[in-house]
C-alpha cells in the first residue's frame, strides 16, 4: 500500500487561503479502473482510493504513515508567486 503526502494547493477560482496549511495523505490506486458492463460507469474494487486523511503538519502525516506501515512519498509544495500589478496596467 503506497500513499502520497502533499500540501493542498490554492484553488484557482478563489482568492482566499483557507485550508492551505493542511497536509493530505492520499492512497495510490491498487488496481486499474474498469468499465461496468451494464451501466458503462468506470470503477474498481479498491476502496482505499476514497480515503483522504488530513494532518496539521508534514511531520504528523509522515509519523502516521510510518506507524501504520504505509510506504509514503512526500511531494514538495511549489512556491507561491505573487503577480503584483496595478489597475492601470490593464490599460497599457
Amino acid at each position: 500500500m503506497t500513499a502520497r503526502i502533499y500540501q493542498r494547493p490554492k484553488n484557482a477560482m478563489q482568492s482566499g487561503k483557507a485550508l492551505l496549511d493542511d497536509w493530505i495523505l492520499e492512497f495510490a490506486p491498487a488496481e486499474a479502473r474498469r468499465a461496468d458492463p451494464l451501466m458503462g460507469w468506470t470503477g474498481s474494487g479498491d476502496t482505499q482510493v476514497q480515503v483522504v486523511l488530513t494532518f496539521g503538519s508534514q511531520g504528523e502525516a509522515q509519523a502516521y504513515a510510518q506507524k501504520h506501515g504505509i510506504a509514503a512519498h512526500v511531494s514538495s509544495t511549489p512556491p507561491r508567486r505573487l503577480k503584483l500589478q496595478t489597475y492601470a496596467d490593464n490599460f497599457r
